[in-house]
């Protein structure tokens, strides 16, 4: 396999934009090569077959859909409150919006965990980790609550980003900051 991680990372996103597109039915290499750019085969080189692609699709989904540094540095500072959490569920809202396609990746992901032995593994590592350190961040920084306010409010906005990405009509956007305010009241 190829050893360039700039080029990976660049294939993977591309098979990210695919997969929220196509759907995993139209995540092929020759997809994934459009996409990014590069002469056709490129991908081929970086995974080992469409089964290891989607398992590094897996893995890297949450590093492009994680907050940036400099605002989980601003949150550290922040005063620790309700109104704290209140803002950072919005804010992981409007992030998964600003980029849409890397939650429906995520969305397709799981669905074809379903039938992959292998990337049900990978992505159950992954979002285990991911939920974990999601916990741990809102412990360590002292915010309301304990380990089943962040698993229930985990719960809770998963379904609120689903109904929100997938059926933008059902929700309207007027009503998302009033319905985050209400889910964190009531958890």
């Amino acid at each position: 396999m190829t050893r360039n991680p700039a080029r990976r990372t660049a294939l993977v996103n591309a098979a990210i934009d695919v997969l929220a597109r196509e759907g995993a039915r139209g995540l092929t290499f020759r997809a994934v090569d459009a996409e990014a750019g590069v002469p056709t085969g490129t991908a081929s080189n970086y995974f080992a077959n469409r089964d290891d692609l989607l398992r590094q699709v897996g893995e890297h989904i949450h590093v492009r859909l994680q907050p940036a540094p400099e605002r989980l540095a601003r949150i550290a500072r922040a005063h620790k409150d309700k109104g704290l959490v209140v803002e950072l569920m919005q804010e992981l809202v409007d992030r998964l919006q600003r980029d849409r396609a890397g939650y429906l990746a995520l969305l397709e992901l799981r669905l074809e965990a379903t039938r992959r032995p292998q990337l049900q593994e990978a992505l159950t590592r992954t979002i285990s980790e991911n939920l974990e350190e999601n916990i741990r961040f809102h412990l360590d920084a002292g915010l309301p609550g304990d380990r089943t306010t962040v698993v229930s409010l985990y719960l809770a906005m998963t379904g609120l980003v689903v109904e929100h990405l997938t059926l933008p009509e059902v929700l309207p956007e007027s009503t998302l900051d009033d319905l985050i305010v209400a889910l964190v009241d009531r958890v």
